[in-house]
């Protein structure tokens, strides 16, 4: 049976495509030999807990470790009792170990001992019982919370003097966070140390795939069906996604299986697109969960700027690192915050502007021209009747209020290209706008939002040459600049007018005040 594009789960060699996973952690295998307890932490869906099995199972078949990956998740359920959580978890080691490990590894019989202790009392009785020296990697660590993660943390703190012979000889940490972000509560008046593990000898990331890597994925699809990818195509996919595993594999799926399934037909630039669409349209788990965390107040507190264009405001370092360690956010190469990947540059105002697209109200379809083509006077015309009678209505169902216009107006425009088009947006901190290109079928239109605030100069020269600039990498000789007028001293129906002007370039905008 050929193998295929994995989104669920972790992958496996013999019924998935996938990559060599150890080469994206090149200094776990040392930290072992070392005998040391680290950290591994990245976003989800990037490929943790596939590396961790393979690894484990590879130091497990070599015959020097017993070496297995268990899972703390499902103490989740038992918070407020540290005692149950154990109980559950360590119920839930013994299932594990006993899938994945030869009966001879196994873990003896849990010691019977008090609440609070049973975690460090069960490792130390499996490594004093292992043949081998015992390596344990403690997936999903962040799924606990409060006094039990707490709890949990200290427990190994305490045992961890006694490895590598009655201690595990090695242990991981793995989540969405690094370890030094699991603080106590310096209400407590205890006298620890701020952190419940200071023991660790690293903290590990699980970078992105790389273009060629990429490339060599999709490679293996080739070499197992004949079915070629372009050039442009691996180029797009790579683009779109910034290497996220889990887009990189869900692009592909999404191509072979549905839009293209003849083998003998090469997958384009186009097909990819296409597929991104599908994707944000669909909203799967992965992409549903990262929106979720948008209403979280120390999410907002970045990607409302972000989009906003503005700077970032006062915030706990810790809650940057948040954001970043989520995967929403990344670095740019210029060093100012941006999203993580085009995708997710897509789907963060799709999500947000939901409310607004479902509060929308029966619009009639006056944008198009006799040929069925988007009109762009016509559909000028019905934007600013939409705007001056709905526009403030509307504001109410943007959860982010910064950027409430910018969120109305692609409620809007979502309705406009719905089902003959899409939306590609651009914005990054302290750019001070958000570019839009609307293309419907073969029009494309590029569009500049900026906001004019209270005490603040028109931002009308800053935006036409911020466009002009937009244009000209597009090789567009038109675009819009909207200036939402955010002045609370003037009435929306008002300010709400459009004119011609000219960019620095020679360029024709249409300026649009609302």
């Amino acid at each position: 049976m050929p193998r295929w594009f994995n989104i669920a789960g972790p992958c496996n060699a013999e019924r998935h495509y996938m990559l060599p996973v150890m080469r994206r952690l090149p200094k776990v295998r040392r930290l072992i030999d070392q005998e040391s307890y680290f950290v591994l932490h990245a976003p989800r869906q990037v490929g943790k807990t596939t590396a961790l099995l393979t690894l484990a199972h590879e130091l497990t078949s070599e015959g020097r470790y017993v070496a297995v990956l268990l899972s703390m998740e499902v103490g989740a359920g038992f918070l407020d009792d540290t005692g149950a959580a154990e109980l559950a978890i360590l119920d839930a080691w013994r299932g594990r170990a006993q899938s994945r490990l030869p009966g001879d590894l196994q873990p003896p019989p849990w010691p019977d001992t008090s609440p609070g202790r049973r975690i460090a009392s069960a490792l130390q009785a499996w490594a004093r019982a292992a043949p081998r020296p015992l390596v344990v990697f403690l997936d999903e660590i962040d799924a606990l919370q409060g006094p039990l993660l707490v709890s949990v943390l200290r427990q190994l703190r305490d045992g961890y003097p006694d490895h590598p012979h009655d201690f595990p000889h090695a242990l991981a940490l793995v989540g969405l966070r690094d370890v030094r972000d699991y603080k106590l509560d310096p209400s407590d008046g205890s006298s620890h140390s701020a952190s419940p593990f200071n023991i660790k000898d690293a903290s590990l990331t699980l970078r992105n795939f790389t273009a060629d890597e990429v490339a060599e994925l999709y490679a293996q699809h080739t070499e197992e069906t004949g079915q070629a990818f372009s050039p442009e195509a691996v180029g797009r996919a790579f683009e779109l996604t910034d290497g996220q595993p889990w887009l990189v594999n869900a692009l592909a799926k999404e191509i072979v299986e549905e839009l293209v399934p003849d083998p003998l037909q090469t997958i384009t630039e186009l097909h990819v697109d296409a597929a991104k669409d599908v994707l944000i349209r669909r909203q799967d788990t992965h992409l549903d969960s990262l929106a979720e965390r948008l209403r979280e107040p120390r999410v907002r507190q970045v990607i409302e700027p972000i989009l906003a264009g503005t700077a970032l405001g006062l915030m706990p370092e810790d809650d940057l690192r948040y954001v970043q360690d989520l995967g929403l956010v990344r670095h740019s190469e210029g060093g100012g915050l941006v999203v993580a990947n085009p995708i997710y540059r897509e789907v963060i105002p799709n999500a947000l502007a939901s409310i607004a697209i479902a509060s929308l109200p029966q619009i009639r379809t006056t944008w198009l021209g006799p040929d069925g083509k988007l009109d762009e006077d016509r559909l000028l015309a019905a934007f600013l009747g939409f705007w001056r009678q709905h526009a403030e209505p509307l504001f109410g169902a943007a959860p982010y209020h910064e950027v409430a216009p910018h969120l109305v107006l692609l409620a809007f425009l979502h309705r406009v290209v719905n089902g003959g088009g899409s939306i590609e947006r651009e914005y990054a901190i302290g750019s001070g706008r958000m570019d839009l290109l609307v293309r419907h079928h073969d029009r494309t239109l590029a569009v500049e939002l900026k906001v004019w605030r209270k005490g603040r100069p028109d931002p009308l020269p800053t935006g036409l040459e911020q466009l002009d600039r937009y244009l000209a990498g597009l090789g567009l000789d038109h675009g819009w600049l909207v200036i939402f007028d955010r002045r609370s001293d003037v009435a929306l129906a008002e300010r709400t007018n459009a004119e011609t002007r000219t960019s620095p370039g020679g360029r024709r905008v249409v300026v649009v005040r609302a």
